[in-house]
């Protein structure tokens, strides 16, 4: 296969692909896994191709020697990288994942309830609300992300506060409860 053309590689894809695949699902026993490694086995068989000398017929054998390294490599990231993580102390204090999937979904929430009660709002409106009283831009910094004069930031604002006067008013707490 030496000084052979993409072409040539890629009907060498084409027929091995499938073996170089069923063996890294085999040893890794993750069908994802295995479609990446898979990958990662031809770009390096591609990139180390003029290098290759066959003791036979068939490619096979040598691919599936790259496979067999590109899966040790694998396993043995993994390996360093559950080990990085197991090295990391765990707080004391920290919340459970049932707890942290409880805030998320309260937080969501209160962000749909938010973005429901501005919706009354024009789209103007709901902009400086969403900049000054979520974000806490000043009326100056939210006039330079709109590109408008802070003067009708000002009577935007004030626009959307007369809307909710009967309702609760609106601030940054508002919306991020």
């Amino acid at each position: 296969m030496a000084g052979s053309e993409p072409e040539v590689f890629g009907e060498l894809f084409r027929r091995y692909s499938r073996s170089v695949y069923a063996y890294c699902a085999r040893r890794t026993g993750n069908l994802g896994l295995a479609e990446d490694l898979t990958s990662v086995v031809f770009m390096e068989a591609f990139r180390r191709r003029r290098k290759l000398q066959l003791s036979n017929a068939s490619a096979l054998p040598w691919l599936i020697g790259v496979a067999n390294n590109v899966v040790r490599n694998a396993n043995r990231s993994l390996r360093r990288y559950r080990s990085a993580l197991d090295r990391i102390p765990v707080s004391a204090n920290g919340a459970s994942s049932e707890e942290n999937t409880m805030e998320r979904l309260r937080a969501q929430e209160a962000l749909a309830g938010a973005l429901e009660a501005i919706s009354a709002l024009t789209q103007g409106e709901q902009d400086v609300v969403l900049l000054v009283l979520w974000s806490e831009f000043t009326y100056a910094d939210a006039a330079t992300a709109l590109g408008i004069p802070v003067g009708t930031v000002r009577s935007r604002l004030a626009s959307a506060r007369a809307k909710f006067k009967d309702s609760a008013p609106i601030t940054s707490t508002t919306l991020t409860q």
